[in-house]
C-alpha cells in the first residue's frame, strides 16, 4: 500500500497533481479541491496522504492533506453508489468534519448541495455509514461549513460554462486567477477575476 508520497511538486491542477520524489520517481495523483487550495508553487517541496485504488484495467492514486481526509475518503468509498470521482466531489465541497457531521446527523440538505448528489444518493449515504464514522478524528480547524474556496471554484467555473465558456478554458481560467492570489475570495470576485484573465 501506497500510504504517503513526498518530494517536489512539479505540477498542479485543480483535480490532479504531479509529484518527483528524491528516488527520481513522479507520482500522478487525483486530489480533491482542498489539497490544490493548500500547494506550494511547482518546484517547491510537498507531502500528502494517498490511498491506492486498483482496478483491472488501472491503478489510480489519491492525495490528501490529512491522514483524516484520507480516512473519510475511505469511508465514502465503503458505501453503495460512491466511486473515487464522486467522493473527491464530496470532499471538494465540503470539509472532512462537516461532512462526517452531515451524515451522522443525517443532514440531507447539506448533502444534496454537493453536485451529483441527489435525495436518493444522500440517504444511501446515511444508510450506509451513518454509524460508522463515530471513530473518526475531528478537525480542529474551520467551523465546518462548506469550503469558501473550495465551493466558491466550482461556482465560479459552472458560471463562465454557463456565459459560454468550455469546462476546460473555464477551469484554466479559475486556476490562473487563483494563482494570481484569488485564494479567500467569494465566488462573484473569483468569477471576475477569472474573466479578466480570459480577455
Amino acid at each position: 500500500m501506497i500510504s504517503r508520497i513526498s518530494g517536489r511538486l512539479v505540477a498542479k491542477d485543480l483535480d490532479r497533481v504531479e509529484i518527483l520524489t528524491p528516488g527520481g520517481v513522479g507520482y500522478e495523483l487525483a486530489i480533491p479541491l482542498s489539497v490544490y487550495e493548500t500547494l506550494p508553487k511547482p518546484g517547491e517541496d510537498v507531502a500528502l496522504d494517498t490511498h491506492l485504488v486498483v482496478r483491472e484495467d488501472q491503478w489510480l492514486l489519491f492525495g490528501f492533506a490529512s491522514p483524516i481526509e484520507r480516512r473519510v475518503f475511505q469511508k465514502l468509498l465503503a458505501a453503495n453508489g460512491i466511486g473515487p470521482s464522486l467522493a473527491l466531489a464530496m470532499l471538494s465541497h465540503l470539509t472532512a468534519d462537516r461532512l462526517v457531521r452531515a451524515i451522522q446527523e443525517k443532514d440531507l440538505a447539506t448533502l444534496q448541495g454537493v453536485p451529483r448528489v441527489g435525495r436518493k444518493k444522500a440517504e444511501r449515504l446515511i444508510l450506509d455509514l451513518g454509524d460508522k464514522l463515530d471513530d473518526l478524528p475531528r478537525e480542529s480547524a474551520g467551523t465546518g461549513g462548506p469550503r469558501p474556496e473550495g465551493a466558491g471554484v466550482e461556482d465560479a467555473i459552472r458560471a463562465l460554462v454557463s456565459l459560454g465558456y468550455s469546462t476546460a478554458d473555464g477551469e484554466k481560467a479559475v486556476r490562473a486567477a487563483l494563482d494570481a492570489g484569488g485564494r479567500g475570495l467569494s465566488a462573484p470576485e473569483l468569477i471576475r477575476n477569472a474573466l479578466a484573465k480570459m480577455r
